[in-house]
């Protein structure tokens, strides 16, 4: 046993490493575009309200994606489809960079150098594609990790792997804002062929980095190795045999007729609205409004990303596990009430020292929901089907971008910053109360899952 146990651990965490690196560079070429804006307004000519456009199509489409890929790496091999996810982002980010180049064979720009409708729909179509290339990332992360970490101490693990996200978009933001300061904005295409050659390196180490389940390094299902779960986990792992049908039962109760899965959903739109205006909008307002460079932007948003989203994503994790007794739902009531009163003082603050220290708050919290909902998902889900059950809330919280994207573009161009902040406090609100309502619900869904198993039986 003692072997087995080994075994197991090397596994578990040389899976978490692995996501942890892919997802990191899966951010490369996603969050790359937030930077390049300000240099792409100024050089190109394209305006708030087109860039708007492109950032909720992709995000619309990133969702849809994400509930796609769920469905099928709750059926088919998760290692296949990051890695294919991961080489396809980075040639679509490869063309956008090289894009303004096909103006000989298409009217892509003026007589000025300025981007014609031709540019903004060809760069507008390919970052959507990679809306849909990008939710080939998240569903084989969450599946894989309900598959190799115990469920009591998953939102530990997981919260570590999310850490993953803020790293990664910390490293592209600062990469990004280095190369404009240095380079200037003329050079908006570097912010797409420089993260997509680095992000490239990851797609090896994904394809021969990881195992779909433990089975195919003869280890035991996850469960059996949590003793203290008893006939709990000889039951689940009965469900490895049961048909198509009898698992299409279980689906529709786990997930589609699951009421919890919902009441994450509509939160984590609300607390997208929040995390998507600082990310996607963070890098122009901070120089529009508080009157930083372009560097000075980059580092904050870095700062931010790294600093603040890190330590968030962890300490969420660890107290959902040890003070709330795995009830992730509850750590995330506390984090978003927090995440909207910073936010609210982050607006409000006079000094760019204030900004800064009210940022990296509201980002402290905000990261704490973002890395636990997914936990949120996959647990009342059960490992079987934490795929569909993440595509759902993804679902919910890249629609949000409705919101943030086009919505709050077109709002910042008429009426300026100060009409974008009351919106988005209220969605923070709104989040914090639809996460309340399940406050009393079971840490896992693996009681009732038993449950419908006997009644299929």
């Amino acid at each position: 046993m003692d072997n087995t146990v080994k075994k197991y651990r090397y596994w578990e965490w040389r899976t978490i490493i692995v996501l942890f690196i892919g997802y990191a560079l899966f951010y490369f070429v996603r969050k790359n575009l937030g930077m390049a804006i300000p240099a792409m307004e100024a050089h190109l000519g394209i305006s708030k309200v087109q860039l708007g456009i492109f950032l909720t199509l992709h995000s619309i489409i990133y969702g849809f994606s994400r509930f796609v890929n769920g469905i099928l790496v709750d059926r088919f091999s998760k290692r296949k489809i990051m890695s294919l996810g991961l080489l396809l982002t980075c040639a679509v980010n490869l063309i956008i960079c090289f894009s303004p180049k096909l103006d000989g064979l298409f009217n892509l720009l003026d007589a000025e150098g300025k981007a014609t409708l031709g540019l903004v729909y060809l760069v507008g179509s390919l970052w959507v594609l990679n809306g849909y290339l990008q939710g080939m990332g998240v569903p084989p992360c969450v599946s894989l990790l309900a598959h190799w970490v115990k469920p009591d101490e998953l939102a530990t693990k997981q919260s570590l792997w999310n850490v993953s996200h803020t790293l990664g978009a910390g490293i592209v933001v600062a990469l990004c804002g280095f190369m404009l300061d240095h380079f200037g904005y003329s050079a908006w295409y570097l912010c797409f062929i420089v993260p997509a050659l680095i992000a490239l390196l990851g797609v090896p180490i994904l394809w021969f980095g990881l195992k779909d389940d433990p089975s195919e390094v003869g280890l035991p299902p996850v469960e059996k190795m949590c003793q203290t779960e008893g006939s709990d986990a000889q039951e689940v792992y009965l469900l490895e045999n049961l048909d198509g049908a009898s698992y299409k039962k279980i689906i529709n109760r786990m997930v589609f007729a699951n009421p919890y899965i919902w009441i994450i959903g509509i939160s984590n739109f609300c607390v997208y609205v929040i995390r998507l205006t600082i990310l996607d909008w963070g890098a122009s307002f901070l120089t529009e409004e508080k009157g930083m460079d372009i560097a000075e932007a980059g580092g904050l948003l870095a700062t931010t990303e790294i600093v603040g989203g890190t330590l968030g994503m962890l300490l969420a994790g660890w107290l959902s596990d040890r003070l709330f007794k795995s009830k992730a739902h509850r750590t995330c009531f506390f984090c978003i009430v927090f995440a909207t009163l910073t936010f609210f003082l982050f607006w409000k603050s006079g000094s760019v020292m204030m900004s800064f220290i009210w940022l990296v708050l509201s980002a402290f919290f905000i990261y704490g929901p973002q890395a636990l909902y997914g936990v949120c998902a996959s647990q009342q889900a059960t490992k079987y089907t934490a795929g569909t059950g993440n595509g759902i809330i993804g679902i919910f919280g890249y629609a949000s971008s409705v919101v943030s994207g086009v919505i709050f573009g077109s709002m910042a161009e008429t009426g300026g910053w100060d009409s974008v902040f009351p919106v988005a406090i209220l969605f923070g609100v709104a989040g914090a109360i639809a996460i309340g309502l399940m406050w009393n619900a079971p840490a896992n869904g693996y009681e009732k899952l038993n449950r419908i198993i006997k009644e299929i039986k």
